[in-house]
This record gives structure tokens, sequence and C-alpha cells, in this order.
């Protein structure tokens, strides 16, 4: 041969798949999930990828476990078909080769034949709607009924109303969808964490709604609004075909698997015949005795349901005596984190006194009671609907010496004192717990006993004394008892969640059995996140309190002459003087006895607003 000659030749074949049979099965669950449009699909088509980069055979599903992508559920399935394949061919039948009437055919001779046909397309695929065009064939319609549906419904007759403002709010449209919705859109239904609120992500993807500002303003796009539109003038199920029309009716497909969970956004609204859909309106008294003040109304489907606010005077859930039991709830991270040995004897201390609690995210505080209301078993349902659950007004703060030490270097503690002041429960108490010795501490022993006498008798709170974890817990499960008895004859009624968070409306005057005003755990929780939007008013007081030596009773007091930075810079511009700018704030009275703020404190606040550029 040649120097200069140049052989061609053929690469050497890439080894294909050591495992084709799982990489069939797979295959075939990834277009099944695709043909249902379920998002599953995209699941089998990564483990797919993980499957065809492995180089090893498998023996059977377990064994994939270590492969990227491959869950519990992927690999049962798997030794599910291996186990059936090896009852159709024998249990000696090869796994790591097609059988042979499977095999694809031999490689043809490209030069010695002329290429073949190119295949059309599948009759699913080649589906184009009317029209013409490269838009897909099934259009997104979501089932009546679902949380999908009643957001969409909501907008748009809310657009169409006199005066509308074309957007609503978080609260504002699952209050209006809730009556559209068979599911709740604040509560996940037992075993699940989805709610029909979940479907705003999935309607935000399709382009049907529009999320802007903070806090969240929805409205609806020119797509959704045409869906929306369809779906409230039709008012029954969309007929695939219908009219000339395209669109697929999704409210009358059947769920072929009545075990799939729902996806990350998405809530599931259709229901197999062994699980119906809960239909979560309020019920009448007649139906359920632990319930009334759902009204004629409410079972006509006429009014708004018992989820979210609602303008109507009548109280969304009210619970009568003996129809709830009484929960201590504990915050999760005094269960996690830390030394666990030390935050578990708290758990099995409560345990051990037979205290009932339930472990959660709060936002505010550690502990805090909530009536749960007892519901039963509905006739030819898989679960029991949820229980609806109103917050006792107790909440504690707990605080380990070593945590109170910390949280005043770093300024946690005024911040946490002003929350609890702020959420919306009238009975906050401090639980101060002795640990080891505080001379090994930061600050001295008497600043920390100053600091835990402020928070009693300024500040207002009832402080509780305990010497370790045991003290504590026993007075959690003296508490629990305490409340149980002292609740158990009381009728307790859901007070508005739409109130400003931390205005606490008035008792009820004195009668036999007063009804207690409570909020829900929902409205409770929600209101107290630490990061959520807030008002100028609220960033006022904050920044007030930044100030050394303003408290919250201080930053209130300027609050209720000034209410806004705005309104305060207005009052130091029609000062003459720059000495009476300094004593602008110092007549200015706050607390229980009414001090003045002094002019130390005024002369600060002014050279903070008043001082072109930074400060000296």
């Amino acid at each position: 041969m040649a120097s200069g000659q140049v052989q061609f030749g053929r690469k050497r074949a890439v080894p294909g798949c050591p495992n084709p049979l799982f990489l069939r099965w797979l295959t075939e669950l990834r277009d099944s999930a695709a043909e249902k449009g379920q998002r599953t699909q995209f699941t089998y088509q990564k483990a797919i990828g993980s499957l065809r980069k492995y180089p090893l055979p498998l023996r059977n599903g377990r064994e994939a476990k270590i492969l990227q992508h491959f869950g519990d559920g992927i690999c049962r399935i798997l030794d599910e078909r291996l186990e059936q394949y090896y009852s159709e061919h024998g249990p000696d039948a090869p796994i790591h080769s097609l059988p042979e009437d499977d095999a694809p055919p031999p490689r043809r001779n490209r030069s010695a034949e002329p290429p073949p046909e190119r295949p059309q397309a599948s009759p699913r695929k080649r589906r184009q709607p009317a029209g013409g065009g490269g838009r897909r064939a099934r259009e997104y319609v979501p089932q009546k009924g679902s949380g999908g549906y009643a957001v969409l419904v909501a907008l748009y007759r809310h657009s169409q109303a006199a005066g509308s403002c074309g957007f609503l709010l978080k609260s504002e449209l699952q209050r209006e969808a809730q009556p559209l919705c068979d599911k709740s859109f604040t509560l996940p239904e037992p075993g699940s964490k989805y709610t029909a609120w979940s479907s705003v992500s999935t309607l935000i993807q399709k382009d049907l709604l529009l999320k802007t500002h903070s806090p969240a303003r929805y409205s609806l796009t020119e797509k959704g609004r045409e869906l929306a539109e369809r779906l409230e003038k039709r008012g029954s199920p969309l007929k695939d075909g219908a009219q000339g029309s395209q669109t697929v009716d999704l409210t009358e497909e059947e769920e072929e698997e009545g075990e799939e969970e729902p996806q990350p956004g998405e809530t599931r609204t259709e229901c197999s015949e062994e699980e119906p859909a809960v239909a979560l309106p309020a019920r009448t008294g007649a139906e359920d005795p632990g319930l009334s003040g759902a009204g004629n109304s409410q079972a006509s489907g006429s009014s708004k349901a018992s989820w979210g606010g609602s303008s109507d005077p009548t109280p969304e859930v009210t619970l009568l005596p003996g129809t709830f039991e009484i929960l201590l709830c504990v915050d999760f991270i005094e269960t996690t984190g830390g030394s666990s040995a030390r935050k578990q004897e708290l758990v099995l201390e409560l345990r051990r006194n037979g205290v009932q609690f339930d472990v959660r995210k709060l936002h505010v505080g550690d502990f805090l009671w909530v009536a749960r209301q007892r519901v039963d078993f509905v006739p030819g349902q898989l679960r029991a609907p949820p229980a609806r659950e109103l917050v006792l007004d107790y909440i504690v703060e707990r605080k380990r010496m070593d945590d109170l030490c910390g949280s005043i270097i770093d300024g946690r503690f005024r911040e946490q004192k002003f929350r609890l002041k702020r959420c919306g429960l009238r009975k906050p108490i401090y639980l101060v717990e002795n640990y080891r010795s505080a001379t090994h501490l930061s600050l001295p022993e008497s600043t920390l006993s100053q600091a835990i006498v402020n928070t009693q008798v300024v500040d207002g709170f009832f402080v509780k004394r305990t010497q370790d974890v045991r003290e504590s817990a026993a007075y959690l499960t003296v508490m629990t008892r305490f409340l149980q008895r002292i609740y158990a004859n009381r009728t307790l009624q859901s007070r508005s969640g739409d109130e400003d968070w931390g205005v606490l409306p008035p008792q009820p005057p004195p009668s036999p059995t007063p009804p207690c005003s409570l909020l829900t755990f929902t409205d409770f929780n929600q209101g107290a996140v630490k990061n959520k939007a807030q008002t100028v008013k609220e960033v006022f007081a904050r920044q007030l309190m930044q100030i050394s030596g303003i408290s919250g009773d201080k930053a209130a007091a300027v609050l209720e002459q000034y209410s806004t930075v705005s309104s305060l810079l207005q009052a130091y511009d029609s000062c003459t003087t720059e000495q009476e700018r300094e004593r602008l704030l110092s007549s200015v009275r706050y607390g229980k006895l009414h001090r003045n703020l002094g002019p130390v404190l005024s002369r600060t606040v002014c050279q903070l607003y008043c001082t072109p550029g930074p400060l000296p």
C-alpha cells in the first residue's frame, strides 16, 4: 500500500445496551404515559437514558436501584414484568437478549437494495387541528371541578363584573374559586401534600394565567380568557369534535391507573371508582352535628365555601362542644437539628405523659394548641374528609438560657417578641428553660434576668421558668389538659383571615356558653410567614425598631401619629428650626404608663431621617 494512499473503513460498532429487555419495557411504559398525557413519561425517559449508559447486565429490577432515576416504583414494575416474562418463556429464558420473535430484522446492505420507503407517522402523530399549522392536537382543558377549572372561571367572572380591576390576590382568588372546585385550595387530602392551588403553576406554564407584583396578582392572559369564556358559556364538559371543535374532552377520561401520584405543581382531579372525589362545601348542622352556620344557601352551592375568607357574617367554621379534640402542635425545629438526643428527650417525655401532639411547620412560636374537628369515614369513600382546625389563643416560645443569650446578641429577641404580639393570638407565653450554668455565657446573668423581667412586665408576656427539658414537657402536659378542660363545653367559631394580621377583634360579651372567636390554622400560619409581603406601615415600624432604644411599644406610638415615612418627613419640613425638628417626637407617649419618648430618641430619629448622606 502506497504511503500516500488513504484507506477507508467502517468504524467499530458501538456495543448495544446489555439489558435490551429492560430497555424495551421502559420504552413501552414511556410511550404509554405519553399517549395518556401523563408527566411520568419524563421520569421513564430519564431512566432509559441512565440504563443505556450502564455497561453491565442486570439480573433483576432490584439491582437497577443503583442507577440514577430508578426509584422503588420503576424497580418494582421491572420485577413484575420479569416475573411475567419467566412464566411465559420459562425460568431459564435469557433476559440479556430479546426473544427470537421480537429480535429486530437483519441489517440490510444499502448498496445492494434500494432504500426502504419512509414509514408514515402513526395516526396519533399525524392528527392536526382544523386549520393546519403545527399546533398540538390535544388542547389543554382542565376538568370541571378541578383547581384549574375553578381558577379560570373565577377570574373570568370577576373580569366581567362592573368595576373589576382585572386581577385578584391569592386569598381573594381562593375564596372566589372554592365553590367551583371539588377539592380544597388550602388543605391537602390525607396522604398528599398537594391542594387544588397546585394547579395554578400548570396554568402559568401553559400561558393561561399571569402572575405579577408582590403580593402576587393573578390575571388571565388572552389565551386563558378565551378558554375560560368557553368553559363559562358551555357550563358542561366539552365534547371532542362537537360543532367542529378539536378540543379534547378531558372531563370524561377515566383514570386507568388509580394509584398514579400527582407530580409537583399539579393536582389530580380525576378519581377512580374506589376513591371518589370528596366535596368540600360546608355541610348543614343536620348532616354533621359538629358543624353549624352553613345555611341552606351553602347547601345549594350559591354561597361561598367554608375555606378562605368570606364577607358573609356567618362564621365559616363552627365547632360545637364534643365534636373536636385539643391537640398540641410542636414546631419541627424542636425535634430536629442540634443535639438530637436532647430534642428527642422532649418528644419522649410528651409521649410518656400521654400527650397527643403533632409535629408540623410553625412560622412563629414553638408550641401551640389547635381544636381539631372529629371526622368520621363516609360510606363509599376511601378516606375521611379533612378535619377543620382552629388555633387556640395560647402560643409558647421556648428559650434555653444559651438560646436567649444568642438571640439578644443578634437581635432576634426583640423581633420574635414583636412577631408573637402580632400573630393574632391573645395569650403569648415565654418558656425559659435553665441549661447548666449561666456563668459561661457571653452576657452576664443579671442582663438575662433583666430581659426576662422586661418580657413579663413591659411586653405583657406570661413567663414560665423551668429547670430542664423534663419540667418543660410537664408544663406542656399540664397546659394541654387544662385547655382540654376549659374548652370542653365551649362553642368555637372561626374569624375572618382577611383582617390585618395582629389586629385582635374584641371578645364577645359574656354568656353561659360564650362562643370563642379563633383563627383557622391555615390563616394563622400563612399570616405569620416571616418574609411575607409587608405594608409601608410595617416596613416603617421595622425601620424604627432597628434604632437602639426603640421597642415595639415606642415604634407603635410613633406610628399612631405618623403612619408612614412620608408623613414624618412632611412634619419635619413644617418645622422652622433645627431644635424644633429634634424635639418633634419627644412628647410622644407610649406604653401603659404613657411616658414620653424623650429628647434623646427624638434627636436620634431626626438625625436618621433628616441627615443628607451617610451619618457621621
